[in-house]
């Protein structure tokens, strides 16, 4: 296979069509592989907390050669509402993604990272955890709606987490066996009930092992990615591979080899059974000839399901410092781990304190394309290329303010340095989730990251002005059909 140029440079082919792409534009885009984790929380890896205790080095490596980025934010804190974002660069509150259960949360022809990619020339294909549902009409028939209607030529995963039944694999748009038997729940002792060696009771697939998926996941991204390398030269073909990981979510499975092996218990055994398998990708990307030509982002959808007396049981905190939890309005529930490398293009070792969303790569892969974004696509999208490359200062903001529902409710707005939550509470799994606001006591919070990045201050009735001022600023982007068409 043709080595690639791995830096990129954006030319006229900015202003141009795919349809007007010539071979000689193909030949220079990098490959895209975007890995993401699920329910890691961002003091996890070693290289956000160097006081985890638990073995990160394949993740901390993508530090260490690439950009780690230190604010940035899922579009909401729980698993299908992080997807949506990601894959459509639209904030999930302005759809109905609760739905993913039965019908699909991305509408038909709605632009994607994979169908913008895949216009471009790019090769698409997925692994693992959609979550974002299929217009179901039982499992021996075909699922539409996902990841093969949403741009990808290749997929093969499951539903959403594997602790919510039905368990089955998915190949294309079929299940490759429907999930005929029954599994019984489980809980560990020692944990909560939404920790440890949890899942639901449900229908279950004859061919699917729980503590088998994430490893089945890993081998068949290797596929993906040593057939991709084993093309002709004449291929020209660079891949998008988006890995979805369903772990370290519940259950926490990690296999005897990675039993025992972390200072946090099976949460912290299962994470480091995750970085090995994300080490196992590296290897094939680099044993395939494609490693120097790949932009690869690694991030978690969301925060991790960690609570306080976890924390003084094994003195890690997953939240590195941060409030709340998965789910949550505060910060924890949605500031993520997030690592671009691209060899020749992002300068190793580096740091960015911009703030970003999962939204944004859609806008930000259309930039590294050179191909423009259609007028209605990516609402709440803004390219982050410059700070990749290092030509955008960290004091001039590359996006509008950011704007998230939390799994309770509660939308946040978030711009500057200031951080308005219209709620009591955490807005999530902590407790409380919810508090009804006592005769003349402030009905929000508002806290000041810079000053307060841990959110024990909240400010909100020392400062109208400025709830005054992030309200009115909420309020219009809600109301407007999306962040990049209300300037």
């Amino acid at each position: 296979m043709n080595k690639r140029c791995c830096t990129f440079v954006l030319v006229v082919v900015l202003l141009m069509s795919v349809s007007s792409l010539t071979l000689a534009d193909v030949e220079k885009l990098p490959h895209i592989v975007v890995i993401m984790v699920d329910d890691m929380g961002y003091g996890d890896p070693g290289c956000y907390n160097p006081n985890s205790k638990i073995s990160t080095p394949n993740i901390d490596s993508l530090a260490r050669d690439g950009m780690r980025f230190t604010d940035a934010h899922a579009p909401g804190p729980l698993c299908h509402m992080s997807r949506y974002g990601l894959m459509t660069g639209r904030y999930p509150f302005r759809a109905d993604v609760g739905a993913w259960r039965r019908k699909r949360s991305i509408y038909a022809g709605q632009v994607t990272i994979a169908s913008l990619l895949q216009d471009a020339g790019y090769q698409t294909a997925m692994v693992g955890k959609w979550h974002l549902g299929f217009d179901e009409n039982g499992y021996e028939k075909p699922l539409p709606g996902g990841p093969m209607d949403c741009g990808f030529q290749s997929y093969f995963g499951i539903r959403a987490s594997t602790d919510i039944p039905p368990y089955f694999y998915i190949r294309g748009d079929k299940a490759v066996q429907p999930p005929t038997n029954r599994i019984a729940a489980n809980y560990s002792d020692g944990w909560t009930k939404i920790q440890g060696a949890f899942w639901r009771e449900g229908g279950i697939a004859p061919d699917l092992a729980l503590q088998d998926v994430l490893p089945r996941f890993t081998q068949e991204a290797i596929q993906v990615i040593q057939a991709h390398g084993k093309q002709p030269a004449s291929a020209h073909t660079p891949l998008m591979l988006y890995l979805a990981y369903p772990a370290p979510h519940t259950p926490w499975l990690p296999s005897a080899e990675f039993a025992g092996c972390s200072g946090a218990g099976m949460y912290g055994d299962f994470a480091t059974m995750v970085d090995a398998n994300v080490g196992r990708v590296l290897k094939s990307l680099e044993d395939s000839g494609m490693s120097r030509d790949t932009l690869l982002v690694l991030t978690s959808d969301n925060g991790p399901v960690w609570y306080e007396n976890d924390v003084e049981r094994f003195d890690h905190d997953s939240s590195g410092g941060l409030r709340g939890m998965k789910a949550d309005a505060w910060e924890c529930g949605h500031r993520m781990p997030f690592i671009v490398r691209w060899p020749g293009s992002v300068a190793a070792g580096a740091t960015s304190h911009q703030t970003i969303c999962f939204t944004d790569l859609l806008a930000t892969f259309s930039d590294v394309v050179g191909k423009s974004l259609p007028a209605d696509a990516g609402p709440d999208s803004f390219s982050f290329l410059d700070v990749l490359q290092g030509s955008q200062a960290d004091d001039v903001a590359v996006r509008q303010p950011l704007v998230m529902k939390s799994g309770g409710g509660f939308m946040t707005i978030r711009s500057g340095d200031w951080k308005l939550i219209q709620g009591l509470g955490s807005g999530g799994f902590s407790k409380p989730g919810r508090i009804k606001p006592e005769k003349g006591q402030a009905p929000g919070q508002l806290y000041n990251l810079k000053a307060d990045l841990a959110e024990q201050h909240d400010v909100y009735a020392a400062q109208p002005d400025m709830v005054a001022g992030l309200t009115a600023q909420l309020d219009a982007i809600q109301k407007a059909r999306g962040q990049r068409f209300a300037k």
